[in-house]
């Protein structure tokens, strides 16, 4: 059952499950189960068959509303390993790396999948290098229990700062602590007029990519925070949330250009003084 299709809730699927405070659940419906909270015992039995949007009582006569989860309230409730992106990264990030159906994209550092969900869901087909177990487990059974396993996703346990196989690739999405490590691989195994994209944490680390990249064959390299900012608004009562989830991290995004004639193409120097707009290019306003 999927999101789109509006049937009744059905037995193995995950649901959100919304409290009288509007606090988020997110439960696995079986048959006899039953969801424990101090609001009250919900039985899944009788949310089994229901719509989306249907309000059920517990057991202390609370009243419960279930939906089917969103992309972002999955990755927000999902088991995790390592910290997931935070949604409004992710929708930054398809648009800025510019993530469409049958690209083939690289994403080092998987992490608990969050930014694997959102690049399947956009209709890329996915390769994940992970250098930890742990964490590529937990990923593929993240995404596999939101997509299932019939999915354009190989997550593979190694380093990428080591080297690439793949060549041709449309994207690469970076969540590393030092990417500039990658980029001699990247100038190889990604097709010219290709994306990489790195989130970063820290502004130290951004001005070391930057460097790096304005000494390889990188152009129109450009960096950006996303600040959300969430209202208050009830009666008379509107005004901005007293808690924001401000700074998360650094986009940088950077295309790769096509060796000059007579050049190999793998060298430091062939982007230098290209990072930004360029020659005759006015920057995006």
């Amino acid at each position: 059952m999927t999101a789109g299709d509006g049937g009744g809730l059905a037995t193995g699927e995950r649901v959100l499950l919304v409290d009288p405070r509007g606090r988020r659940y997110l439960v696995r419906l079986t048959s006899g189960g039953a969801f424990h909270t101090h609001a009250g015992i919900v039985a899944h039995d009788d949310l089994i068959g229901r719509p989306e949007g249907a309000a059920v009582a517990a057991s202390t006569g609370r009243r419960f509303l279930v939906f089917r989860p969103t992309l972002a309230e999955v990755v927000l409730k999902m088991p995790r390993g390592a910290q997931v992106l935070y949604p409004k990264d992710l929708g930054a990030i398809l648009l800025a790396a510019d993530v469409g159906p049958g690209m083939v994209v690289l994403e080092a550092g998987v992490g608990s999948g969050a930014l694997s969900m959102a690049l399947l869901r956009a209709g890329a087909e996915v390769v994940g290098y992970e250098v930890r177990p742990d964490f590529a487990a937990q990923a593929r059974a993240n995404v596999a229990a939101l997509l299932g396993e019939d999915v354009a996703y190989r997550v593979e346990e190694r380093d990428v700062y080591e080297g690439i196989d793949e060549r041709g690739l449309d994207r690469v999405v970076l969540d590393l602590p030092e990417p500039w490590r990658a980029l001699p691989h990247l100038e190889e195994a990604l097709r010219p007029g290709g994306i990489l994209l790195s989130y970063l944490p820290s502004i130290t680390q951004v001005a070391e990519l930057r460097r790096e990249l304005d000494r390889r064959r990188f152009a129109m390299a450009e960096t950006a925070e996303l600040l959300r900012r969430t209202w208050h608004v009830e009666a008379r009562s509107v005004r901005p949330d007293h808690r924001m989830v401000a700074h998360t991290g650094f986009l940088t995004t950077a295309r790769l250009l096509a060796p000059e004639e007579g050049q190999a193409g793998e060298g430091p120097g062939g982007g230098a003084g290209l990072s930004g707009p360029g020659p005759g290019l006015s920057p995006a306003r």
